[in-house]
């Protein structure tokens, strides 16, 4: 979180609860099987509960999740479990109570923790926790994040450092794929590593005995983009084909302006076909840090 706080976007740009259900409905009825509410914050939505009760009402739909800073989700988890959500990652970048209230601006960071236990407690069928690894601010704490699979059913995702609007990115704080497993390596032993399945944004590594996994998001140094099949829409509304491409195209425009079923989906099969290959269009991190793109706040992650 900057120093200084981020803009809200302005109510009457972001999607309603019933634009959010068509759109997600069109999108079901298209073939699409899993869906994932991200942020900024989902839970700052006064009608988010009503949000996910209605997605998970859509037949055809096989997995509801969401994506979480966790500091008001442990109140809440029964209610979403019962309306229909099924996975839960959670941001967390580290396990020193200092630490995260230097990141995020506030404190809390027993409750996220809390939060991630009681959801485990509670059944949800995955838990998973998203950690940015950076060089000077928490890469020192990898083999402790690793620690939380050893008697948990929990997946710890590290994920590489990537450019953004706005995120003060620089090659010396970025920490790779390699690095990560060589430190876990030297503090823990050696990963066993886990089949993916084909369309995974993440590698799977085990602790060998360990209740739960560890993965690592490589986009900057080993990408998966042949393999995505992820689509974005953002909360105003914007369905961006990829995290890393600045081409954008409103859905949110069209159906306020009066766009049929047919006409929406026209306009997302146009914006599929144009997708790159790779990286948004470009070679690698650096030509990514030159390029302008959305902060990740108001993309989702």
């Amino acid at each position: 979180m900057p120093a200084d706080g981020v803009a809200l976007t302005p109510a009457a740009s972001t999607l309603s609860a019933a634009e959010i259900g068509r759109l997600a409905a069109l999108f079901v009825a298209s073939g699409v099987t899993k869906i994932r509410l991200t942020g900024g914050e989902p839970l700052v939505r006064r009608d988010a509960l009503d949000v996910v009760a209605a997605l998970g009402a859509l037949p055809g739909l096989t997995s509801l999740g969401m994506t979480t800073n966790g500091l008001t989700l442990g109140r809440r988890l029964p209610a979403l479990r019962a309306a229909g959500l099924t996975a839960l990652n959670v941001s967390l970048d580290t396990l020193v109570p200092a630490r995260f209230e230097l990141i995020t601006r506030r404190r809390g960071q027993g409750r996220v923790l809390d939060a991630i236990d009681a959801a485990l407690a509670a059944g949800f069928p995955s838990v998973k926790l998203n950690c940015v690894v950076m060089r000077g601010v928490n890469e020192d704490e990898v083999v402790d994040f690793v620690r939380l699979t050893e008697t948990r059913r929990l997946d710890v995702r590290f994920i590489e450092y990537m450019p953004f609007g706005g995120n003060a990115w620089s090659d010396a704080r970025f920490v790779s794929y390699a690095e990560m497993l060589g430190a876990i390596g030297a503090g823990v032993g050696a990963l066993e590593r886990v089949a993916d399945d084909p369309h995974d944004t993440c590698k799977h590594y085990r602790v060998p005995g360990a209740a739960g996994r560890v993965g690592f998001i490589t986009s900057m140094t080993n990408h998966f983009c042949g393999g995505c099949n992820r689509l974005r829409l953002t909360a105003d509304g914007s369905l961006k084909v990829c995290l890393f491409g600045s081409d954008e195209v409103s859905l949110r425009d069209a159906l306020r302006g009066g766009a049929t079923d047919a006409e929406l989906l026209a306009l997302v099969r146009a914006a599929v076909r144009r997708k790159h290959y790779s990286l948004g269009g470009k070679k690698d991190r650096h030509e990514l840090a030159r390029s302008d793109n959305r902060p990740m706040i108001t993309i989702g992650g």
